[in-house]
């Protein structure tokens, strides 16, 4: 495992995954969110975040955490691994939901020189990660079942994980 993509719905644990991998293995860490997003809640236009991707995966060993299917053309062709975290809906949701919370409560920082944080009326807003998370989950698990089996991608290993226990085991028993 030299190039690996992390993918899963909002709060699965996608970024605790990479973090955890990424000191284990001693190898690059990349949020797609933190090269994504400007301030106050902008979006990076395609050129200039594919670019910054680019500029990212470089190198020969990285740990990237993201779903962002408009930049797959460029980070899965690099990827010799792709892990799942594919949690059950109540678990991504309570995780997902606390996460919000102690975000809110503690106005912290999502990326650095953003100025976004998470805030209690932005829980329960349209822009609110808890509702992208009800939209998306189950298309999500169809899109990335679909892939798994997609054998045009038969040269990426695919590490499909269903639980809190599987993830921690799979940090545990990574080697480099």
């Amino acid at each position: 495992m030299n190039r690996i993509i992390v993918i899963g719905t909002t709060g699965s644990g996608k970024s605790t995954l990479c973090k955890g991998l990424s000191k284990k293995l001693g190898i690059k860490y990349i949020e797609l969110d933190k090269l994504f997003w400007k301030a106050n809640w902008g979006w990076s236009k395609d050129d200039e975040f594919f670019s910054k991707i680019e500029k990212e995966i470089e190198s020969d060993r990285w740990v990237l955490d993201g779903n962002y299917t408009r930049s797959q053309h460029l980070t899965w062709p690099k990827a010799d691994t792709i892990i799942w975290i594919d949690l059950p809906f109540w678990l991504n949701f309570y995780q997902c939901f606390m996460r919000c919370i102690k975000r809110a409560y503690r106005k912290q920082e999502l990326w650095p020189d953003t100025g976004n944080v998470e805030s209690f009326g932005r829980m329960f807003s349209k822009d609110s990660i808890l509702w992208w998370l009800i939209k998306t989950y189950s298309k999500n698990r169809k899109k990335y079942l679909a892939q798994m089996n997609d054998l045009s991608l038969s040269h990426i290993n695919f590490v499909h994980l269903r639980s809190r226990k599987e993830v921690n085991q799979f940090i545990r028993n990574s080697n480099d």
